[in-house]
C-alpha cells in the first residue's frame, strides 16, 4: 500500500499539468479535496473518468461530445448552409456563449504550425472539404484565431475549398491581431462575424 504522501504527492504532480495550476494552486486543490467531507473528491473523480470514458469527437463537426452527434449538430433548428470553421472546442464554446450564431460548426482540431509537427493530415481538412462538397453549404466562415499561426491556416483552408465553388469568408479584424478566440468578449465576436469578409 502506498504512503498517503505518496499518493498525495502524485495528486500534486497531476495537478500541476493542468494549464493555470502552479504547485501552490495544486496544493489548495489537493487540500480542499482531502480536508473533511471526501465527496467532492470521489465526485471528481468520478466526472473525469465519465469523461474519459465518454467524451469523443462528434462525427459530423468534430466538437466533443458524449453522443454520436453534438447537441448543435442535431437542433434542427440551425442554418446548415452557414458552416464556421474554428481551431477547437473552445471556440465553439466561445462563438455559442455570444449568442448570434444560428449556423453549423468544424473543428479543425489545432492550427498549423510545422515547427511543431502540427501539419495539415492532422486537422480535419479533408472531412471538412467532403462536408462541403456533400451540398447544402452556401458559405464557410474561417473563424480561426488572427495569428500567424491562424492566418497561415486559414490561407490553406480556403486553397483546399477553392475548387468547391462555396463562398468562404474570415472574421473582420474586430479582434485584436495575436490573441485567442477564447479570451475575446461576446460583443468582440458578435461584431467580427457581423463584419466579415470574402477571404
Amino acid at each position: 500500500m502506498s504512503e498517503p504522501a505518496g499518493v498525495i504527492a502524485g495528486l500534486l504532480e497531476e495537478l500541476t499539468k493542468l494549464p493555470g495550476i502552479g504547485p501552490k494552486s495544486a496544493e489548495r486543490i489537493a487540500h480542499f479535496l482531502l480536508a473533511g467531507d471526501r465527496r467532492n473528491a470521489v465526485l471528481l473523480a468520478d466526472a473525469l473518468r465519465a469523461v474519459a470514458d465518454k467524451v469523443r469527437p462528434c462525427r459530423e463537426c468534430f466538437n466533443l461530445t458524449d453522443a454520436e452527434l453534438c447537441p448543435v449538430c442535431r437542433d434542427p433548428r440551425r442554418d446548415a448552409g452557414l458552416l464556421c470553421v474554428v481551431e477547437t472546442p473552445r471556440d465553439v464554446n466561445s462563438f455559442e456563449r455570444a449568442g448570434n450564431f444560428r449556423g453549423l460548426y468544424h473543428v479543425l482540431g489545432g492550427r498549423l504550425a510545422p515547427l511543431d509537427g502540427m501539419g495539415p493530415e492532422r486537422l480535419t481538412f479533408t472531412p471538412l472539404v467532403e462536408r462541403v462538397r456533400r451540398g447544402g453549404v452556401r458559405e464557410v466562415i474561417l473563424a480561426t484565431s488572427p495569428t500567424l499561426e491562424g492566418d497561415g491556416t486559414a490561407l490553406f483552408a480556403a486553397n483546399v475549398l477553392a475548387p468547391t465553388g462555396v463562398a468562404v469568408t474570415r472574421l473582420a479584424r474586430g479582434l485584436p491581431s495575436g490573441s485567442s478566440l477564447e479570451l475575446a468578449n461576446s460583443q468582440m465576436l458578435a461584431d467580427a462575424l457581423d463584419g466579415r469578409r470574402t477571404f
